[in-house]
């Protein structure tokens, strides 16, 4: 337990074990993405990836209490340190612009994404359980068109998404400077990067409701 302390004692093993978390929430992000893109094959695709989805049984629940755990880690470390600097920085410092530290809009409202964020999980989340009544009669694809058939929650769940693009945006870039990737060699393409997954993220999750609509 020695390491966990010597991480929290620092500000520097803070932002490494965020950063970490971070990657691992990107990884996800991409292979949700990914599954949910099924959708573009047909009814029966997307159903039939659900389905494989969680004939994994015990190995999906794993994932999922691993993700719980990270995003609890995460979310952790971004108040300390948020508060941390607000504390240590009453003067902002002077960042080098060259390797895409600049502050961009994604980088200012990066705690008030994240907290978005966090409001969305626990809506989408909520929202699904609501709707999953008995899988044995009702399909993936019913429960998500029923879900997003509610033009309150589809206008909160597109809103949400570019809300998402824009802390990955940043996130991206962050999270490899943090792990030592910082060098001006590498960071204009991370900074190229982290501005093509961001959008590949919002419009790709974001297109999916319509998607399913249309198929309706």
């Amino acid at each position: 337990m020695i390491w966990v302390a010597r991480v929290f004692s620092t500000s520097v093993g803070k932002k490494q074990l965020m950063a970490v978390t971070g990657i691992l929430f990107l990884l996800f992000l991409t292979t949700h993405l990914l599954g949910n893109l099924s959708i573009y094959g047909g009814i029966q695709a997307f159903n039939a990836y659900a389905e494989h989805l969680h004939a994994l049984g015990k190995l999906l629940v794993v994932a999922e209490v691993g993700l719980v755990v990270a995003l609890i880690i995460h979310v952790t470390l971004a108040v300390i340190l948020f508060f941390e600097n607000r504390k240590a920085r009453p003067v902002k410092y002077a960042v080098d612009k060259s390797g895409g530290g600049g502050r961009t809009l994604s980088s200012q409202t990066m705690p008030y994404t994240g907290l978005l964020i966090l409001l969305f999980v626990g809506v989408h989340l909520a929202n699904l359980s609501h709707h999953i009544v008995d899988q044995t009669h009702r399909t993936i694809f019913q429960v998500a068109s029923e879900v997003f058939a509610n033009k309150g929650y589809l206008v909160f769940y597109l809103f949400s998404m570019v809300v998402v693009g824009l802390h990955v945006r940043h996130g991206l870039w962050s999270a490899f400077q943090t792990i030592g990737a910082n060098h001006p060699k590498y960071m204009p393409f991370i900074e190229w990067l982290s501005i093509v997954f961001a959008v590949i993220v919002a419009v790709g999750f974001g297109s999916l409701p319509l998607a399913i609509l249309a198929l309706k």
